[in-house]
């Protein structure tokens, strides 16, 4: 059964898997990957793992224009099925285009019903954090991460331009 995991550099093997399987170099939704991260060696990928790691931790100041965010690996066993972040906070990106929550499940894992059930593992520690009601947003041609965030509560509250695109900006309860 999946389960949400913190990063580890562990998986570093499965995670280039689930990398691969997006193709190298795409963007991954809510995996905290960011240009010039070096993932393909031990030492760059245990970078980025103590990167996500730090992130999440209040009492670390956050780097400038980003905010506290904590990382979950969606897995089975020790297969990477997608990644999801919560920001636990909203800078003035993140109000306009981004919002609290980020996911994406890779290619291979797709039309299984992962994002949902991990959206609402992570709704529920949204709450605990304080946030009454998260913000998600979506490309407004993704219409499989539409329905999740429907299923899941969502309340459309407008479609806009922003510097990543045409998106659709929703409303969810937390903790529900």
């Amino acid at each position: 059964m999946p389960e949400l995991i913190a990063p580890t550099s562990r998986l570093h093997r499965q995670w280039l898997d689930a990398r691969d399987d997006w193709g190298i170099g795409v963007h991954q939704d809510g995996s905290g990957m960011r240009p010039g991260d070096d993932v393909d060696t031990t030492d760059g990928f245990a970078a980025f793992v103590r990167r996500l790691l730090r992130e999440s931790d209040p009492a670390i100041e956050p780097a400038p224009d980003w905010v506290h965010c904590t990382y979950w690996w969606i897995v089975e066993g020790d297969e990477i099925l997608g990644t999801i972040s919560l920001r636990h906070e909203l800078n003035e990106f993140l109000l306009e285009a981004g919002g609290h929550i980020g996911y994406g499940v890779r290619p291979a894992a797709r039309g299984k019903g992962l994002a949902g059930a991990a959206l609402r593992q992570v709704l529920a520690y949204a709450k605990k954090l304080g946030i009454d009601r998260a913000l998600l947003s979506c490309n407004v041609d993704n219409a499989a991460s539409r329905r999740t965030i429907e299923k899941n509560g969502g309340v459309l509250e407008d479609i806009r331009t922003t510097e990543i695109g045409r998106v659709r900006r929703y409303w969810l309860p937390t903790g529900a």
